[in-house]
């Protein structure tokens, strides 16, 4: 089928149905031109004047549209096309009038004659596929032709010399023949979302949660730490405490060594580029529950600075989310946008969706926001320069995720802070350090190929992204960050919060039991310095939110004995150290990292972060601890976090 998208084979493939040949018996012959053709200075071919006059098109949009078009090296077929100015079913019966062609304006899956491997292939192009073999109800076989990828000059001119070939053509309106060409896949895709990973790559794969060989050694760890607890509790109590401290101390000491060098940040200029030289880019955003919110997601979507006709955006819903639908399908989208609808099944989880899309696009380069993002209008030019100017080894690049409490509230402006010290000193540090990144669960801007290198994202992990980081990590690819933020919104209410945090805490686990399955191997294809920082942003900061309320209750076990006692004991004046001076250095480390990258405007609340720390890293710990509960009892399930329609407007 891949020869039907070169430009002699069109023609070849037309003379074929034409006369009464099958398919595979098709002659090559150098006539009929797909698009997008050789642009020098854009025009408006003859053939599209009839065309134009019948739709009433204003002369001032012809006009914008030939700028357009000579401005993106494209041509004025596909930038009228891409704009959405005219209906799409109107314009291809205008098509199909000037040509004298029946027009199909609904085509079912079993009309279609394609092998599964053209189907996968023609669901990729961009634009649509340019033709594809059908039959009618009366068993009649026709070639139906999409104009948005054929050239109408050319077109015109075959069907006026061969007056026979209006028997087997006929006009497809191209939405409805993509329809068709994704019900015929859909089956085969979703299987393939959801068994990939594991059927190539077991060994990166979260389907099953514990290896044979850690079930052992966690059963052997718990076993050990009971008989320690009966034979000598107190010194058993103080041996887990040390090693809650390490665990402690590492995330300490990567905090400090980031604050270090951490300031404000600052945009990276962008060069100028020619609109001509920008590749296709492909946007995903999962919707799952989002119908109250699908006016502000089209809103910030539409003030992506790309051009229409290079951008591809897919809005991600289950199928079975009928409201999320219903509200997306009430407004008139532009034709770069689609809904991708994804069938039902387990796991039900963002990265399943994500990878039941990704066949679906056709950009080199491919980004995903969630719904409450409003990324920078320049976001994917940056990311574009930046894998432009690198080699083909980086593989991601993270913009920062930026909060921006629009109120006062108490937990907006702690998470607003976490995110900062994040999003703007840690993950930055450890780019220029070139280790092991993290990923935010949103605005990854990846390079096609390395996606699929890599095996795309996990189904079954629900912290996909910072699976997906060290996986990257793993095949040999870099992880960077750019400066151009993606404002998000803070959940408000703390029980959104916490569902979200905890599900975060369970992904990082089965992110962790993953990739330690063979520890060896790991430090081998990541080096010495990349798998210690692995150990410390995945299970070093789980294990230290562990244990923060067990240092908590110590400490306050310990106040409430020397209230009753007014003496201290040397193994309580050891624990008691220890707790304080883990809680104290790690309190440090945080608020220093997160002061040092806030801008002067950003430090009214600081106060408010550290008298509300301590309390906000206790909500933290009982999400670890509820995580820990929730991957042994439904490892797969995704809490959805709610986001509500934002009261006002963020800057």
């Amino acid at each position: 089928m891949s020869e039907f998208y070169a430009d002699s084979a069109t023609a070849s493939l037309i003379r074929s149905v034409a006369s009464g040949d099958q398919p595979g018996t098709v002659r090559r012959a150098p006539h009929l031109r797909l698009l997008p053709p050789p642009v020098s200075k854009a025009e408006v071919p003859d053939a599209w004047w009839p065309i134009l006059l019948r739709l009433g098109l204003a002369q001032q949009a012809i006009g914008v549209l030939l700028r357009r078009a000579d401005a993106n090296g494209t041509s004025f077929q596909i930038e009228l096309f891409s704009s959405g100015v005219v209906d799409e079913a109107c314009l291809c019966r205008e098509i199909a009038r000037e040509l004298e062609l029946p027009v199909v304006e609904q085509l079912a899956a079993s009309q279609l004659l394609m092998r599964r491997s053209e189907r996968e292939m023609a669901l990729r192009e961009h634009r649509g596929v340019a033709m594809a073999l059908a039959r009618d109800k009366g068993e009649h076989m026709r070639l139906l032709l999409s104009p948005s990828r054929v050239e109408l000059t050319e077109l015109h001119r075959v069907v006026q010399s061969r007056p026979g070939l209006g028997d087997r053509l006929g006009i497809v309106v191209p939405t409805v023949l993509r329809k068709a060409l994704l019900a015929a896949a859909s089956e085969d895709i979703s299987e393939h979302a959801r068994t990939a990973l594991y059927i190539e790559q077991p060994e990166h794969s979260a389907r099953q949660v514990f290896a044979g060989g850690q079930g052992v050694v966690g059963g052997a760890i718990a076993t050990s730490l009971i008989f320690a607890f009966w034979l000598d509790a107190s010194s058993a109590w103080l041996a887990v405490h040390v090693l809650f401290s390490l665990a402690f101390l590492a995330c300490v000491m990567l905090r400090l060594a980031a604050a270090m060098t951490a300031t404000p940040p600052q945009l990276r200029p962008l060069e100028p580029a020619p609109a001509e030289e920008l590749p296709v880019y492909s946007v995903l955003v999962a919707l799952y529950r989002e119908a109250e919110i699908v006016p502000q997601v089209l809103a910030a979507l539409s003030r992506l600075r790309w051009p229409r006709s290079k951008l591809e955006i897919k809005l991600i819903c289950e199928e079975d989310d009928a409201p999320t639908l219903e509200a997306l399908t009430a407004f008139r989208l532009n034709p770069c946008i689609e809904i991708i609808r994804v069938p039902k099944g387990q796991p039900r989880t963002k990265p399943k969706a994500l990878s039941y899309a990704l066949p679906l696009c056709s950009g080199e380069f491919v980004t995903l926001y969630d719904a409450e993002d409003q990324p920078h209008p320049d976001q994917l030019h940056e990311a574009w320069q930046r894998f432009r100017a690198s080699d083909d080894a980086l593989g991601c690049l993270q913009a920062p995720l930026v909060v921006v409490p629009t109120q006062k509230k108490l937990l907006p402006i702690l998470f607003a802070f976490e995110y900062a010290g994040l999003f703007r000193g840690l993950l930055p540090w450890l780019a220029r350090h070139q280790l092991i990144l993290p990923l935010g669960g949103t605005s990854n801007h990846f390079r096609r190929a390395a996606l699929e290198a890599v095996g795309a994202w996990d189904p079954f992990n629900v912290t996909e992204d910072a699976d997906l980081g060290l996986r990257l990590a793993r095949f040999g690819y870099r992880s960077e960050t750019i400066t151009r933020p993606t404002l998000e919104d803070a959940p408000e209410a703390l029980f959104n919060w916490g569902r979200q945090r905890t599900r975060w805490f369970k992904g990082w686990m089965q992110t962790w039991l993953v990739h330690m399955r063979d520890p060896r191997r790991l430090i081998r294809e990541t080096g010495v310095a990349r798998f210690a920082v692995s150990q410390v942003m995945l299970i070093g900061l789980v294990v230290s939110s562990l244990a923060y309320v067990i240092f908590a209750l110590t400490l306050v076990w310990i106040a409430l004995l020397v209230a009753a006692t007014g003496t201290l004991g040397g193994y309580h004046a050891a624990l008691l150290a220890v707790d304080a001076v883990n809680v104290f250095v790690g309190f440090t480390a945080y608020l220093l990292l997160g002061r040092r990258v806030l801008h002067p405007g950003e430090r009214t609340a600081f106060w408010k972060v550290v008298l509300w720390t301590p309390a906000y890293w206790l909500a933290m710990s009982i999400a670890a601890w509820r995580a820990l509960w929730e991957l042994y009892r439904r490892p797969h399930h995704w809490e959805k976090t709610h986001h509500p329609l934002r009261k006002h407007p963020r800057r």
